[in-house]
């Protein structure tokens, strides 16, 4: 039978792009796995975090296989971004992709009985055959999921079938009370005399059914009566296992987790679970902690699920590659529908191998996930229109589609638009349905445009079932003030934009799903908004999950069905003036507020209360009430509002667009923009301005106004944005900018000779 051996303790690191050891190496660093070089450097603020080649090394003592023909696999659960493997400096294995379980067999190059050095030089350099290419999150490098060695006899369920376990589980509700199991494994190295045994047991470990096939790869289906239904209130688990047998004699053993439940999209219905319209309303997440970076334990993905699932939300988002089988599993626990997806990201690369690295890696997602109930759709690309459109990407999106259906048909595909991608563009209609990531409201234009927007897509597309993958802003805890406003980074704007986006939502059960952006904070080291740098910031909670946002509240009125009471602005907690807005979410009706032991006002409303109230002079004590339940907070009346509470650049960029307009003077800028030949223009992509340094000079300063980016060659987040336009950054700013200020950058760029 197959042993399974935990390598993760006892490693040595060197930050150096060394030469292949030929012993274990004494002057590295000592780690244990899961490890990242990224664990600081990936998200504290510095500006860039170090993306290199280095090398992990560890001894083991191969087991003495106990039948002729054994075979000795080495695991690895992910190595970010690519990865290198000797063992006994023999054996080389390369693998490309960071997020996705890939093993090596290692047994001509093992000493059996005796030591065995292990040698992986790990790298997350930029490397054009590898997605992702550019994105707005820290590529942490590094072993950061663990290591297993696998013993197996020489008849074994496939260990080299795409990282997969060599075993698939279909289960789908017949309509009559019970379920039909599909079981299709793959045993390597058999003959007649072998045979698959299959066992079903439900979520009390007794067998509900079972079926015995000759070990040929041939699907058997095995019926269950009296099935009960995964879902999210209720996500019962089967156990599925399927041992590989020799006359009387079990060789290998095999077995996973399987949910019955059906599923699908309408566009008038949204998504239905089981037949009843389930609006699916949830979060992103990325899998980085603070200083931990992406080296999470399962503890680790497990905590953030299980405050997820307090949150109420019904979905998750598993942005944007291949996340831990650890947190899946969680899913698939705690009643989640997922969005699996691949890191096609931003940009597509020319190279044709990155096409290639895409297949690769959306055959390992799908085939090492696909026993997971949790999974409803697989994603085949994230904003990949930032980079501009061809027929070949078309093509390519045409063929990850067709490839994601023959891999796995009883699915959902999707894709995650860039706002910009327009109503009309040949990307619509490739997958079974689609989301847009929307920012009205922060990068640009109106909180209040998003419902008009989904209404306006959803009359012209009245085929497509159409969600918002990601959607949300900034929210920094030190920021606070009475009139919050997009861009001021305050948690009373998050919140108040969080409010409406939830009510939005509420509003159209038609949109199939949304997903906030982000859960998390989350590492971005070439970030540096709204005095944070190194991080995005628009998480429902900070990145050390020690501090939940006010916005994070309002999801839970909406969403969670236990009863409760948030007070809002705890962390405004010195306020000035004579008097002072406290905003109160509750799921309940009716909101009692206290201030100083005094009822003040009992109000009745939906999820948002808002009071106004006169504090005393120095300390005030505040009470909210509703269905028995109480929060408090203290805040103290002031003179005057620390100055910490504002962002300085706030005024700065009010000023800045102000002073704009006279550097172009008496222009008419109502008039129709101009592009003469051998001039720059707005139409030009940000690569080709950035020819020429006083082309550069002047989109930089416009697009810091327009969109709060520091735009910069070679700096920050340009390898993702560098094929952009600033035509159409300025306007994703929509209504946040001023009339003429587009035609105003046009006029200042068409006075540069193009170089």
């Amino acid at each position: 039978m197959r042993r399974i051996v935990n390598l993760n303790g006892g490693w040595k690191f060197s930050k150096e792009n060394e030469k292949l050891p030929e012993q274990m190496p004494e002057g590295w660093e000592s780690v244990n796995l899961p490890h990242t070089w990224n664990a600081v450097d990936g998200h504290d603020g510095n500006g860039s975090y170090d993306r290199g080649c280095y090398w992990y090394a560890k001894t083991f003592e191969a087991p003495k296989q106990p039948l002729e023909g054994g075979r000795l696999f080495l695991e690895i659960l992910a190595a970010g971004q690519q990865a290198t493997v000797y063992v006994n400096g023999k054996g080389e294995y390369y693998h490309e992709g960071g997020y996705s379980t890939f093993r090596v067999d290692i047994t001509d190059a093992c000493v059996e009985g005796g030591e065995n050095l292990i040698a992986i030089a790990c790298s997350n350099e930029k490397k054009s055959s590898v997605y992702p290419q550019s994105a707005d999150f820290t590529f942490y490098g590094g072993l950061y999921r663990g290591v297993n060695l696998i013993s197996v006899p020489k008849a074994h369920f496939d260990l080299g079938h795409w990282g997969s376990i060599g075993f698939m589980v279909t289960a789908a509700p017949d309509g009559k009370g019970g379920a039909e199991f599909k079981l299709e494994s793959w045993p390597v190295n058999i003959d007649e005399n072998f045979t698959v045994q299959y066992s079903i047991q439900d979520a009390e470990g007794k067998e509900v059914a079972s079926a015995v096939r000759p070990a040929d790869s041939t699907a058997v289906n095995v019926y269950v009566p009296d099935a009960v239904l995964w879902d999210c209130s209720n996500p019962y688990l089967y156990t599925v296992t399927a041992t590989l047998q020799r006359r009387n004699e079990a060789y290998d053993e095999v077995s996973t987790r399987a949910g019955v439940r059906s599923f699908s999209c309408d566009p008038d219905k949204g998504f239905l679970l089981n037949g009843v319209p389930t609006p699916l309303r949830g979060v992103s997440r990325h899998q980085d902690m603070l200083y931990k970076g992406n080296a999470l334990t399962r503890e680790d993905h497990y905590k953030d699920a299980r405050i997820i699932k307090e949150l109420g939300a019904n979905t998750i988002r598993l942005a944007h590659y291949q996340h831990s089988q650890d947190f899946y599993d969680a899913c698939d626990e705690l009643g989640f529908v997922v969005w699996a997806e691949i890191p096609f990201i931003s940009v597509m690369e020319k190279d044709p191998a990155a096409h290639q690295n895409c297949i690769t890696q959306l055959k390992e997602l799908v085939l090492q996930n696909f026993n997971h109930p949790s999974i409803c759709f697989w994603g085949i690309s994230n904003e990949i229109l930032i980079g501009g459109i061809s027929e070949q990407l078309v093509e390519n999106h045409k063929e990850l589609n067709a490839l994601c259906k023959k891999l796995d048909p009883t699915r959902l595909t999707t894709i995650a638009h860039v706002s910009m991608t327009p109503i009309d563009s040949p990307v619509h209609g490739i997958t079974d349905v689609e989301s847009y990531n929307h920012y009205f409201g922060w990068y640009g234009g109106k909180m209040e445009e998003n419902g008009p927007w989904f209404d306006k897509f959803h009359k012209t597309h009245p085929e497509i079932s159409i969600g918002i993958s990601e959607y949300g802003c900034e929210g920094i805890v030190t920021y606070h003030g009475p009139n919050p406003a997009c861009k001021d980074y305050s948690e009373e704007y998050q919140a108040l934009y969080h409010e409406h986006m939830a009510k939005m939502l509420e509003e159209r059960p038609w949109i199939w799903s949304s997903h906030v952006w982000n859960m998390f904070d989350f590492g971005c080291a070439a970030r540096n908004e709204g005095g944070v740098a190194g991080r995005n910031n628009k998480g429902l909670m900070t990145m050390d999950r020690k501090t939940k946002k006010d916005s994070y509240y309002i999801y839970k009125a909406y969403w969670n069905k236990e009863p409760m009471v948030h007070l809002c602005g705890k962390r405004y907690a010195q306020r000035a003036g004579e008097t002072t807005e406290v905003r109160v979410y509750s799921n309940q009706p009716v909101v009692s507020l206290y201030l100083n032991g005094e009822l003040k006002e009992v109000q009745s409303a939906e999820k948002v209360f808002v009071f106004t109230i006169a504090l005393k002079d120095g300390f005030n004590t505040i009470v909210a009430e509703a269905g028995g339940l109480k929060d408090s907070m203290a805040i103290e009346k002031v003179e005057k509002e620390p100055e910490i509470y504002v962002l300085p650049e706030v005024n700065e960029r009010a000023e800045g667009v102000a002073n704009w307009f006279k550097l172009v003077g008496d222009l008419d800028l109502k008039a129709s923009m101009e592009f003469p030949e051998g001039k720059y223009n707005v139409r030009c992509t940000m690569e080709d301005i950035a020819k020429s340094e006083q082309a550069m000079e002047i989109t930089k300063k416009a697009i810091k106004l327009a969109t709060n980016f520091d735009l910069a060659p070679g700096v920050g987040m340009w390898d993702m944005m560098k094929s952009m336009k600033p035509e159409d950054m300025v306007k994703m700013a929509g209504s946040m900018m001023p009339e003429g200020f587009l035609e105003s950058l046009n006029a200042q760029l068409i006075q540069v000779d193009r170089e």
